[in-house]
């Protein structure tokens, strides 16, 4: 009698399965969660999707705010607080260098915008004057670049041996194409190995 009692309280416990129904429609044998269970829940799962955009937000504030640290730094020539592409003992050398002489290179623009203006007067001599003016200078960036890589190939593997030197060369040939005025960080020595005033901005 006992034992039948048991029996009835398992199979009323126990879901019926019903094979006319679908799988996603059978008893799930687990009791519905209440209504404070499910707003427990629900409230869970929002603060869990909130986490990435508070996360996003501060990670792109705290990169803004070392992209500012380092424009500051490049502004100020702050050697310390440098960025990767201009910090290092040899990147130094490598500016005073280019800044202590003067580069055919800082000349390329003053004189394609003369060549440019100039190019408006329809005057054969001044056209034919214009060509060879603009195919010595391409000449001249060219050779001042050659020996600006020479020399600092040399320089750089004399005077540092044991440091990283990589792409060192191409970044003095790079700042020795712009203008003096323009150069980031700003050059700590003037013409001729001069200590440069500071700029005011």
């Amino acid at each position: 009698m006992f034992r039948r009692n048991k029996s009835n309280e398992s199979e009323a416990t126990e879901p019926v399965v019903d094979p006319n129904l679908p799988a996603d429609q059978q008893p799930k044998g687990k009791p519905t969660p209440s209504r404070k269970e499910a707003e427990a829940a629900r409230k869970a799962a929002l603060a869990g999707a909130a986490d990435p955009k508070a996360a996003r937000n501060s990670s792109r504030e705290a990169r803004a705010q070392e992209r500012e640290a380092s424009r500051a730094a490049l502004m100020s020539g702050d050697l310390k607080r440098l960025p990767p592409r201009d910090a290092g003992p040899v990147k130094a050398y490598v500016r005073d260098f280019i800044d202590s002489r003067l580069s055919v290179g800082e000349l390329f623009i003053p004189v394609a915008l003369a060549v440019l203006l100039l190019g408006f007067l329809k005057v054969d001599w001044v056209q034919l004057l214009l060509i060879y003016i603009w195919i010595f200078m391409l000449l001249g960036v060219v050779l001042d670049g050659l020996w600006i890589w020479y020399k600092l190939k040399r320089d750089i593997a004399a005077k540092f041996p044991n440091e990283d030197a990589s792409g060192s060369t191409f970044y003095g040939i790079m700042r020795a194409l712009q203008l003096r005025r323009f150069r980031l960080p700003p050059p700590r020595v003037g013409l001729g190995g001069k200590p440069a005033k500071r700029r005011r901005r």
